[in-house]
């Protein structure tokens, strides 16, 4: 956008932030004080939900992908030109808007995607920080469709989106092959540095959540890290599903802690059932969650507390680091982390969220309740739960400080129920997500409790991409002698996918569910 001319606001610590338009700069000051790089109004101004073809790349693996209702501040990366503000800083280093677009619509979009997917660095939408305008039209070009698409991922991307628009369309072909030509995909290596962190102010108590079954031993070497903190949690709950034919009662009366320790002996089944048995026990400020086969550094929960008072934000998902075996231990880590070089990790908004290593503000688990036990039986609770804290309006960020090591051992956990999901036939154990109607011939794949993700937080639009993304890269990936084989059982696999589609209908005609 060469004719862009930014205007400069020093803020009371003497950073400067470039603007356009007409910004609240009392709003703006307060603003400058939190995690985000990017703030704008662009809601109201027409660039809510703009560029839905962002759904052929990413289909439903981004939980940004669609701009959310009701909240007056949030993250979104569609930011538009004509009324925005940033960090100086980050304008220099991320080098602005890309010029090679025809439109500077396309140019903000494209900067504001790069930098929340790509560099770390974190866009919000403020309501009312800019004056309301009339709403813009936004109208993106076929040629800067195929340039985002060239610039920010492999050809195979815009080759789907063809075969999805009309592969029949000469116009689509010829702009593919002439930006194909002209531009070479970007290598982004500028992100933004992670903030050195502040001492952790006013004391906050902190509650630690362990889930665990069948792993007793890796429980109570979890508590000996715990107990090694140098920011102790004043409160450890750990909800233990061991059958009690196989458990051993007094393991956890063995040794006294420098914290308060409850021990749940849990009668109900699934880990969202387990969390939320916990939760509803935490008095701590902060609430840890952690799985039961992780080992973690003295300065972990110290690193979880710094991060989240530093940034100014409730939510962030920990580093999790896979133990090459379930034998590892801290120096393994330690030398883990001394190859990554670690940082230059970055802290922008997270793409995912673990219930292995997370932290969140107490406040607002309260205000979630807490898992939702939809998702017992099955996958994707960790994300629906992160996702869920974005659309209040919390800012979930990654912290590349609190790392852990997940030693993933070969047997034990939550998942020795979901084990039975894949048996058929008088033997199959039905699951939760079952409910009144168990799985009898054909296996519903993917796992329902994804597609009941899926349906909860995107359009039906969004479901169909999802489902021509799935079956292409069922048919093109894996051996080429087989592609016959995948192709004829193309039916089955369809008939699977419905099947999982009825149960996750059924999961969301419940709605979201707590206990």
């Amino acid at each position: 956008m060469d004719n862009l001319q930014l205007k400069e606001f020093t803020t009371a610590s003497g950073e400067i932030l470039l603007y356009a338009g007409t910004p609240d700069f009392i709003q703006l000051e307060v603003l400058s004080k939190g995690a985000g790089d990017i703030w704008h109004s662009s809601f109201e101004q027409g660039y809510k939900n703009a560029f839905p073809e962002l759904v052929y790349q990413t289909a439903v693996f981004f939980w940004y992908l669609n701009d959310f209702d009701g909240l007056d501040q949030c993250v979104s990366w569609r930011v538009n030109p004509n009324a925005f503000a940033v960090r100086k800083s980050v304008w220099d280093l991320t080098k602005g808007f890309d010029s090679d677009y025809e439109n500077p619509q396309m140019q903000a979009l494209d900067f504001g995607f790069r930098c929340i997917r790509f560099l770390g660095g974190v866009p919000l939408y403020v309501k009312n920080l800019f004056p309301a305008a009339q709403k813009e039209v936004v109208g993106i070009s076929q040629k800067d469709r195929h340039l985002f698409f060239r610039k920010n991922y492999k050809i195979s991307h815009a080759l789907f989106m063809i075969y999805r628009l009309g592969f029949w369309k000469i116009s689509e072909w010829s702009t593919f092959f002439s930006i194909k030509r002209a531009y070479q995909k970007r290598n982004d290596t500028s992100k933004l540095p992670s903030r050195a962190l502040l001492s952790i102010q006013d004391h906050p108590s902190v509650s630690y959540i362990v889930p665990t079954m069948f792993r007793q031993e890796y429980t109570l070497q979890l508590l000996d890290d715990l107990s090694n903190q140098n920011y102790k949690p004043t409160q450890v709950i750990v909800v233990d599903a061991t059958p009690s034919c196989e458990r051993d009662e007094a393991a956890y009366e063995q040794k006294k802690y420098p914290f308060e320790l409850k021990v749940i002996w849990q009668q109900s089944k699934g880990s969202c059932k387990a969390r939320n048995e916990a939760i509803a026990l935490c008095m701590g400020d902060y609430i840890v969650f952690g799985d039961d086969d992780i080992r973690i550094p003295a300065d972990f929960i110290q690193n979880h507390i710094r991060f989240l008072q530093t940034y100014s934000v409730g939510a962030c998902n920990g580093l999790d680091i896979r133990a090459d075996h379930h034998k590892q231990n801290l120096e393994d880590l330690a030398h883990k982390l001394e190859q990554l070089r670690r940082p230059p990790f970055v802290a922008g908004c997270t793409q995912m969220f673990s219930n292995a290593n997370s932290c969140v503000k107490r406040e607002f688990v309260n205000q979630l309740v807490g898992n939702d036990v939809n998702f017992d039986g099955g996958y994707g609770e960790d994300s629906d739960f992160g996702m869920s804290l974005s659309k209040i309006g919390v800012t979930v960020l990654s912290n590349p400080f609190a790392v852990n090591l997940h030693l993933k051992p070969p047997s034990g956990g939550y998942r020795f129920w979901g084990t039975q999901a894949k048996l058929l036939g008088k033997k199959r154990k039905s699951q939760p997500w079952e409910l009144d109607t168990p799985v009898k011939n054909i296996t519903p794949i993917p796992s329902p409790t994804v597609m009941y993700g899926i349906l909860k937080h995107y359009t039906p639009k969004q479901l169909t991409e999802y489902k021509y993304k799935h079956f292409t890269y069922y048919l093109l990936s894996g051996s080429k002698l087989a592609f016959l084989y995948r192709l004829l059982r193309l039916p089955y696999k369809n008939l699977q996918f419905k099947k999982s589609v009825f149960y996750a209908q059924k999961l969301r005609n419940l709605g979201t569910r707590h206990d």
